[in-house]
């Protein structure tokens, strides 16, 4: 049966329960006060001649009313029930139908249900939030997915271009081809994994440890030393010790990302990036923090949001050697998101960018070295 059934019997049967308990109170009470039998009195007070049976006699008159009365209730609750229970579970066919188009592909269509905040309203409004959050998902997934498809068919485009001159020019320069072929391979080689690295952390697929962001934090500085000489920028470490629980490969691949970002995105000679690692116990639960900033042009706070997204790079930032596969940040926003973290990205008034991680600590995490 039905829900509506279901309510609609349910209201019928506790009205006619109700109905029941009812009479049999008033039969109860009429027992009560009436005698079982009564004399006859004739007009003129003088004695009668028999006894007339009282409760047999208002048995006969009450039973048929009560049974009509029941009768009534009966009908009146299959009829009222009905109708209430139809009004009740309105809300869920707008939900239901809903649910249908979502299930068909119409991520579009939200319920906005009307009327006084009840279960319904609140059932209705974590639907459409859901459906607006599954849309802007999608949405991100297909862009995502369209920016790498274009970012692969590049590298493998060109790779086809050099083989054809090759293949028609036979004087063409052996060494010089490739050189480029070599270079346009790695290019792809670091676009795929970089895919991969993404979907490892969308997936959440590691196992978690015990990890100090301080030592993330002085380990990729010491790696990227050679590439910061490179281009004359300065690295700076500081900080306390940040314990979070999380995979080593990963954070260490965060961190990476953004000290590498901070040197080749900066400055042309005389730049500068600082790395600092804390705890921030002024939240509950307290959370530890990577920050790295980094000297570089004036950036504009619409630019610097659009930083994390992926395939999008600064183009006046950028240079020619080092311009990296436009997923450095998109990486790191998506390691933090597995880490239950956040990313912010924000612009230096002296130029340049300041970007944060925060994590959450363990109890670990204290300050001091």
């Amino acid at each position: 049966m039905s829900v509506r059934v279901r309510l609609t019997l349910s209201y019928a049967g506790f009205l006619m329960l109700a109905g029941v308990l009812l009479l049999a109170a008033v039969w109860v009470f009429l027992l009560r006060y009436v005698p079982d039998r009564a004399m006859l009195i004739n007009p003129d007070d003088q004695p009668g001649h028999g006894v007339f049976p009282v409760r047999s006699a208002l048995l006969d008159v009450f039973a048929p009313k009560a049974a009509a009365v029941l009768a009534f209730l009966l009908v009146f609750g299959l009829l009222g029930g009905w109708i209430l229970a139809g009004r009740m579970l309105a809300p869920l066919s707008r939900i239901t139908h809903a649910t249908r188009m979502a299930t068909n592909g119409s991520l579009s269509h939200r319920i906005r249900l009307p009327g006084r905040e009840d279960e319904f309203r609140e059932l209705a409004d974590a639907f459409d939030t859901m459906l607006a959050g599954l849309e802007a998902h999608i949405a991100e997934q297909r862009r995502f997915a369209a920016n790498a498809s274009h970012e692969l068919r590049t590298p493998l485009a060109i790779s086809k271009a050099l083989l054809d001159v090759a293949r028609t020019d036979p004087n063409h320069d052996t060494g010089a081809l490739i050189e480029r072929l070599h270079s346009v391979n790695a290019r792809a080689i670091d676009l795929t994994e970089a895919l991969l690295l993404v979907s490892r952390a969308e997936r959440r697929s590691f196992t978690r440890e015990h990890v100090d962001l301080s030592l993330m934090a002085e380990e990729a500085t010491e790696t990227l030393l050679p590439l910061a000489e490179k281009h004359g920028v300065t690295i700076e470490t500081g900080g306390d010790i940040a314990f979070t629980n999380g995979s080593p490969a990963l954070l260490l691949q965060l961190t990476t990302n953004l000290v590498h970002n901070a040197i080749v995105h900066n400055l042309p000679d005389q730049g500068a990036v600082w790395v600092n690692t804390g705890v921030n116990p002024d939240v509950h639960p307290k959370t530890v923090v990577l920050t790295v900033e980094n000297t570089g042009e004036k950036l504009t706070a619409q630019l610097a949001s659009t930083l994390a997204e992926p395939f999008r790079r600064g183009t006046e930032r950028v240079h020619t050697d080092h311009a990296g596969v436009g997923l450095g940040l998109a990486i790191v926003k998506t390691i933090a998101d597995a880490h239950d973290g956040t990313l912010t990205v924000t612009p230096r008034p002296v130029g340049g960018i300041s970007v944060t991680v925060e994590l959450p600590a363990t109890c670990a995490s204290h300050p001091g070295r």
